[in-house]
């Protein structure tokens, strides 16, 4: 009695500790003017602060001040910020600080995340948070304030336009086959002999497989054609077909030679086991190239030898005021530098790289990894410093005493470049590319180039830089382009010396002249031309093409898959690109992008999606992210000009593909359904025949025990009428019909 007794009393003891742990609930209250600025509030209200001095939290970086005296909010750096409060530690009664946003908080991407708070001894825990009062009726104000929001009457206006009649074809699949011959011979079914013959073939992907009922006969120019066939016919043809298929003869080859994906896992960490996991689905689908983005300002997630500090300081982020030891805390974290929870540390030592490679190459995906230079390089910058300052070596550093120069970068930092004139910073070019280029020959696999940034380098870089203006006087150039000009010449030309393609963003090559094009384009393998298509008035892809260099059509408002689905105040993603949706990507054709003309003959050597990862903090949300708008662009890549309409890449997707995806467990984006208000009644609608839709009258989010749609529905006095969808697991938005 004695002993259950004792056990009741501590775990009771421990339940009140846990109690008293501090949590934070937040509420983003609407955009408002009022003759000033756009600005939104923040309400952020801290449980049981009692020993708390500074609460921290994430979010893209704005200017901020408190509407309570006695309270102040200050950055740390930009995107990270803490609270103090003279109202903390001296009650467990929840403290409210109030928050002035400048800017508008568009969608839920625009949140508060990330929040830890620092305790009066020192200690730093993570808090759990829960948003509230915020309703998915805020208005999506942007492009010049108008409110954007997709509300349900045009959902449904556009859902009908997927609908569509008939049976689908067996082999109707994405990418699409470029010819379908049906023989009328019977069925080939799973199980019989499969004939891999090696051919002459022009395209070294070309492939032709001949099914009848005794056999299957697959012919290609090589082995890596001959597995990507067969890993086409057994696991998107005869998988969901049952494992039978029409006799037929398929005659297939992909119009550009590069079909890739970059992930970004600078910014939001992925494991290598789910990289290795999301390549298989990108050979699937018949995508050819990783662009592996493991550097940024944010972090640097890859093993170099000889230099720990990369990853020892520049993969790691928690609170800190210094960044001596490690980054300061950005997008999401609990403020501990060693945690492995989340998405904030971690990085593929030197054996995960190899193995991913390999695996890639397994699968007929080339590699291209991107140490970003000379601008995005802050995490690089910061772990140089901490290593100079161990050590007392200086070799490696990336900037320079005294350099005043002031700048403001696209994410807003100030410090995140490397100095084009110093020697560290080619020694640390040197360094790395050489130590990349080691782990490629250990693994036994070619390397197809090297992507070295060149992006978005900012007005004002090195102008307070003594060294940088002497090159500058000495080479003849000025300001920023002109010294960004003389990185990339040296840099380009020590890559050819070591015979590594270059990569880059279209900045490596926009705004030079002849001859600087005459020396560099001759080593680029390709840069990605990431801007809309056409800026002032000039497809962009004919003026770089016009200076020598093979292009890949990354376009924004395409291509980039971490820009928003739909335009949804609770839709998750950035939307300064515009809306990408898989009928956006699918829209990518080669002639929009860049219209034919003889100069591009032979210059567009492929198309890729870019998912950024600022908006990223699971694996799951990141397959979200890909799919279904991922297959828009493994179709374009694959068939450059027109195919699908909406409504036939729609069924395909929701009969064929959604399903197999949830089959293997990938998660994936839904679209929203449709309400419409029709002589009285309302008839909802989907594009996904199977889906369920919940709906309610009276403003409240649908939920589980909402009623279910099936057929129309008298309103009566309901003032406004929400619905959401769920299918295969998954759920939608909810749509808002105002009455």
């Amino acid at each position: 009695m004695k002993s259950i007794k004792i056990a009741s009393m501590l775990l009771l003891s421990a339940m009140t500790s846990l109690a008293q742990n501090p949590s934070v609930q937040y509420e983003r209250s609407g955009n408002y003017k009022d003759g000033n600025p756009v600005r939104h509030k923040l309400s952020i209200t801290l449980n049981n602060p009692q020993n708390v001095d500074l609460l921290c939290f994430n979010q893209f970086a704005r200017k901020m001040k408190t509407l309570t005296p006695g309270d102040t909010v200050v950055e740390i750096i930009p995107g990270y910020y803490y609270i103090r409060s003279e109202r903390f530690g001296k009650t467990n009664e929840p403290v409210t600080v109030e928050i002035e946003v400048a800017g508008r908080g568009y969608t839920t991407a625009y949140n508060p995340d990330g929040f830890h708070v620092v305790m009066k001894n020192g200690a730093v825990a993570g808090v759990k948070s829960e948003r509230t009062g915020e309703s998915v009726m805020m208005p999506l104000n942007f492009y010049n304030d108008a409110d954007r929001m997709m509300y349900a009457d045009s959902i449904y206006d556009f859902n009908e336009t997927l609908a569509v009649t008939g049976m689908m074809n067996p082999y109707d699949i994405v990418p699409s086959f470029k010819k379908v011959t049906l023989t009328g011979n019977g069925f080939y079914t799973a199980g019989k002999p499969v004939e891999t013959v090696i051919v002459k073939t022009d395209n070294p992907e070309y492939y032709k497989i001949t099914l009848t009922p005794d056999k299957a006969v697959i012919e290609a120019g090589n082995e890596k054609a001959l597995a990507m066939a067969r890993r086409m016919l057994d696991r998107r043809l005869l998988a969901p077909n049952g494992g039978k298929l029409p006799a037929a003869v398929i005659e297939d080859w992909p119009d550009f030679g590069y079909r890739g994906v970059m992930i970004d896992i600078a910014r939001n960490y992925q494991t290598p086991e789910d990289l290795n996991n999301l390549v298989e689905l990108l050979a699937d689908y018949r995508l050819n190239r990783l662009h592996f983005h493991c550097t940024d300002d944010e972090a640097w997630r890859l093993e170099i030898n000889g230099l720990p500090e990369l990853t020892e300081v520049g993969s790691r982020r928690g609170f800190t005021l210094d960044e001596h030891d490690f980054l300061a805390q950005i997008f999401a974290g609990d403020g501990n530098p060693k945690s492995r929870e989340g998405s904030a540390n971690g990085y593929f030592k030197r054996a995960d790289f190899i193995n991913l490679l390999r695996h890639c190459d397994s699968l007929g995906i080339k590699v291209i990894p991107e140490i970003e230079s000379p601008g995005h390089a802050r995490a690089a910058v910061i772990a140089m410093e901490n290593r100079f300052r161990k050590t007392g070596d200086a070799s490696y550093r990336l900037i320079e005493d005294g350099d005043t120069s002031v700048y403001t970068s696209a994410q807003s930092f100030h410090d995140n470049l490397m100095n084009p004139a110093l020697g560290g910073t080619y020694r640390f070019m040197d360094h790395v590319l050489d130590d990349v280029v080691a782990m490629y020959r250990e693994a036994g696999v070619e390397l197809p180039g090297i992507h070295i940034g060149g992006d978005e380098v900012p007005e004002g870089a090195w102008d307070g830089s003594a060294s940088a203006m002497k090159m500058a006087a000495d080479k003849g150039v000025s300001g920023r382009h002109g010294l960004q000009g003389e990185y990339v010449k040296r840099i380009t030309r020590m890559m050819a010396d070591k015979g590594i393609p270059v990569y880059g963003w279209e900045e490596l090559g926009s705004g030079y002249d002849a001859e600087f094009n005459r020396e560099v384009a001759p080593r680029v393998g390709a840069l990605n031309v990431w801007h809309s298509a056409y800026t002032k008035g000039e497809n962009l892809a004919h003026k770089i093409v016009r200076g020598g260099y093979p292009i890949i059509l990354s376009n924004v408002d395409y291509f980039y898959l971490d820009q928003i689905y739909a335009p949804h105040s609770e839709e998750n993603g950035l939307l300064w690109g515009g809306i990408v949706d898989e009928f956006r990507t699918l829209a990518g054709e080669a002639d929009v992008l860049c219209p034919p003309s003889p100069e591009l003959t032979g210059h567009v050597v492929g198309v890729q999606g870019q998912l950024f990862a600022e908006t990223i903090r699971s694996y799951p949300q990141l397959q979200r992210y890909l799919f279904p708008k991922m297959l828009g662009l493994a179709e374009r890549g694959w068939n450059s000009k027109k195919t699908y309409s909406n409504a036939e890449f729609n069924r395909i997707l929701a009969e064929r593909e959604l399903p197999r995806l949830h089959e293997n467990g990938v998660a994936f984006h839904l679209r929203a359904p449709g309400i419409k208000e029709i002589d009285g009644k309302l008839y909802m609608n989907t594009p996904y025949s199977d889906a369920v839709i919940r709906y309610t009258l009276d403003g409240t989010d649908p939920d589980s025990n909402s009623p279910v749609y099936t057929g129309p529905v008298v309103p009566g006095n309901a003032r406004q009428v929400r619905a959401a969808m769920e299918y295969l697991g998954e759920k939608s938005t909810v749509s808002v019909l105002n009455r």
